[in-house]
């Protein structure tokens, strides 16, 4: 027969890109010239992007995929699905994205994802329907390449890319003309894979794009974001469509709520307003000595719909974002700083949950009101505090008459259900929380600790009792939402502060029921023998994560049996979710949760479970690599701190001023061999038996700072407490160093 283009792709195309060039000269039934115009065809389609030669010599369309390959997930889509793309790509452009087919998202599909993750890689059976591509798992293969971030290097052995991750030991080489090619310069961040390739024993790092210079002041913002993936920025349907809403008008079931005086209050940094309260006496008979307090919150649902553009990039986001010199927000700022920010003095959409609490504190009834209202005054905390106690924040004209009135009903109501806290008995780890503040070069210009006055646990106590109520009213109505769980403490971690305590001269009996109020009169005798700081570290290491799921299990730490989140939907899509399933069960809209979204909700919570998990991280990164920044021209200044962890490795102490942590390597301890001891949480002289314990008061000295992974290598220089020698342990010698005069130099500080 005689062979031409379109036969050619015919051909390939039918057989599914199985063929070798062999092969396609068998189905053709090629002969003599034939066989030279096929290897002339196969050349120029090939060059032409038309055909892509694969590693099996096989030729199939770049347009097409074959019928099994390797993928890695990517990611997960606006509509939940898991998105893969092969891992090698060898097609013209962008690899095509391919939706994985899994019981969880495709019910009706008879192939399960064995649990596979963003990162994993799998051998799939791929399939096209209406032009798109579905992989249905045959074997999972584990991790593919890792994207990494890292710092360009200049030294005397060439070309280094340097890790920024804490602990990170080795450098890696750049691949070959990568520096070159992409105009990269000595300290320049850098996303990067790991190839299989060596050399010299150094592994080859593939440089995947330049993020500008390590050394500008507001890095540290930017490696957190891009070291946990957090999405930033808004596409333009966000933006256009946040630019089109206008505030909702009094119509349906929204009710004017403008005259009831609500306030808000906030930090003094504080950008968007999400919730408002007001409290009064209640004037009905029947519950004499009661209040009804009323909480306002930000009715983002009458903008962000099921379904837009808004609504896949908040749920792709997750939460806002919080680090020392930015936000990351959930909404675009047309949203989160304007109009669903419940700025004073202006009309604002809201959904509101009037609570009526009897003098004991208890909440005996409550009812969700959407509409539209109008904050009186913004508040600061210090600002309600110097209302609430003279003695205490600061006094300003805000606070005069006839806020102070208004505030003065709002603690009254405060007093009655801290009442009712007590008696139920929450968890009350008091840790102080340290506050990174960044001027406007980037700079850290101060750390200090916030300050927590009544007026913060008031807010706190109050915007607990709207989420309770919002849980017990979806629950009444048996409708669809997502619940905050957390769950009590597993035995492990409760058995190993049982065997921990009596190294502290306290007590924890096993067999008796965990609860809260026990953890808090533990902290209390611990607060006796001036331990309160390290026990309580030691009863939050004991917490599990609290986590969303559409199946309530109460929340150990806050001792309750309904909670949800309901009272910031500005940043957080949990809250979001909340918010629509009030508008359904209650009928107080057309905007309400809709089908789809209320099959995806054990998706959905999942997902805002890990988004919320990687904020965590990168806010926590963040703070530690500024706080290095702003200790790195303090090297061998002499700090006070606790010792807040111990591993076989060393200790790890927190500053008492800055709450840096930074860790004291085991070597540098002393010219003898420290043994962990797992059950005390100490390390122990192997010949004199003394130790350094967890929780214990040091002094150390500043001797390596590392600002871009954001740690900090301290001497010790408080001697170990006397202590006895381990039973079974040799008495080894060898040569170490002694725990002062160290100069941070030698062989053991080399980056190896």
């Amino acid at each position: 027969m005689n062979i031409n283009r379109d036969t050619l792709i015919k051909t390939v195309r039918e057989t599914g890109g199985r063929l070798t060039k062999r092969g396609l000269v068998r189905e053709l039934g090629l002969s003599g010239d034939q066989r030279k115009d096929l290897r002339i065809l196969l050349k120029e389609l090939t060059e032409d992007g038309t055909f892509i030669r694969t590693d099996r010599r096989t030729y199939r369309l770049a347009d097409s995929l074959p019928d099994v390959m390797v993928l890695q997930v990517d990611h997960i889509d606006d509509q939940g699905d898991l998105i893969g793309h092969p891992a090698r790509w060898e097609g013209n452009g962008k690899p095509p994205s391919i939706i994985i087919k899994d019981k969880k998202n495709h019910p009706k599909s008879k192939s399960a994802t064995s649990g596979l993750g963003i990162g994993d890689r799998a051998l799939f059976r791929i399939s096209k329907q209406h032009d798109m591509f579905y992989g249905e798992i045959i074997k999972t293969l584990g991790e593919g390449p890792r994207r990494q971030l890292g710092v360009i290097i200049k030294g005397g052995r060439g070309w280094r890319v340097r890790p920024v991750e804490k602990g990170a030991r080795y450098d890696h080489i750049p691949g070959r003309g990568q520096i070159e090619h992409l105009a990269l310069n000595d300290q320049d961040l850098v996303l990067y894979e790991l190839t299989s390739a060596r050399h010299k024993g150094n592994k080859i790092a593939k440089i995947i794009e330049s993020l500008g210079s390590a050394n500008h002041p507001r890095s540290a913002s930017i490696i957190s974001l891009y070291a946990h993936n957090i999405p930033t920025g808004f596409s333009a349907d966000e933006i256009a469509e946040a630019k089109s809403h206008a505030l909702p008008t009094l119509e349906g079931k929204r009710q004017d709520l403008r005259d009831l005086p609500l306030l808000t209050i906030d930090p003094d940094d504080a950008k968007d307003f999400d919730d408002a309260i007001f409290a009064h006496a209640d004037d009905n008979p029947k519950n004499q000595g009661g209040h009804i307090v009323w909480v306002a919150i930000a009715d983002v649902s009458a903008y962000v719909r099921p379904g837009s553009a808004l609504d896949k990039g908040a749920l792709k986001r997750g939460n806002s974002v919080y680090l020392p010199d930015r936000v990351e927000p959930m909404l675009p700022e047309e949203l989160s700083a304007d109009l669903c920010s419940l700025k004073p003095n202006v009309d604002r959409a809201c959904l509101a949950v009037r609570m009526q609490f009897n003098a004991q504190g208890d909440k005996i009834g409550h009812k969700f009101v959407r509409g539209l209202m109008k904050s009186h005054a913004r508040l600061t905390y210090d600002e309600a505090q110097s209302v609430f106690n003279p003695d205490e924040g600061v006094k300003t004209a805000k606070a005069a008459l006839p806020v102070t009135d208004i505030l003065g009903d709002i603690y009254a109501a405060y007093q009655a259900v801290k009442i009712a806290r007590e008696r139920r008995g929450p968890l009350e780890i008091d840790m102080p929380e340290r506050r990174v503040k960044v001027d406007a070069k980037g700079n850290v210009s101060s750390i200090t600790v916030r300050d927590r006055f009544d007026a913060h646990k008031l807010v706190e106590e109050f915007m607990i009792q709207a989420n309770v109520s919002a849980a017990q009213a979806l629950d009444h109505k048996k409708a669809d939402l997502i619940y905050r769980i957390h769950e009590p403490p597993g035995m492990e971690k409760i058995q190993g502060l049982a065997d921990f305590l009596p190294t502290m001269n306290l007590k924890w009996t096993m067999g008796e029921r965990v609860t809260p109020k026990r953890f808090n009169r533990l902290i209390e005798r611990a607060r006796e023998k001036d331990l309160a700081e390290t026990i309580s570290m030691s009863v939050l290491r004991t917490q599990m994560q609290a986590y969303y799921t559409p199946k309530n299990g109460g929340h150990f730490g806050l001792n309750l049996t309904h909670y949800a989140h309901f009272t910031s939907p500005i940043r957080r899509y949990a809250d979001l979710i909340v918010h629509r399933a009030l508008i359904k069960a209650y009928n107080l809209g057309e905007d309400g949760l809709s089908d789809e979204e209320a099959t995806r909700l054990k998706e959905i919570s999942e997902h805002i479970s890990d988004t919320e998990r990687r904020a965590m991280a990168a806010e926590r990164d963040a703070k530690d690599r500024y706080i290095a920044s702003y200790l790195q021209d303090q090297i061998d200044a002499e700090f006070s701190g606790r010792i807040a962890g111990v591993t076989r490795a060393g200790l790890f102490v927190q500053l008492d001023d800055t709450g840096a942590d930074g860790f004291v390597p085991a070597r540098n301890l002393g010219i003898e061999r420290f043994i962990f001891d797992e059950k005390s949480k100490s390390l122990i002289g192997a010949d004199t038996g003394g130790t350094y314990k967890f929780g214990r008061r040091v002094q150390v000295r500043l001797l390596e700072v590392k600002p871009i992974q954001g740690g900090l290598i301290f001497e010790m220089l408080s001697q170990p407490e006397k202590g006895k020698r381990p039973k079974h342990t040799p008495r080894t010698h060898y040569r170490g160093r002694s725990s002062t005069g160290y100069k941070g130099k030698g062989k053991g500080n080399r980056r190896r």
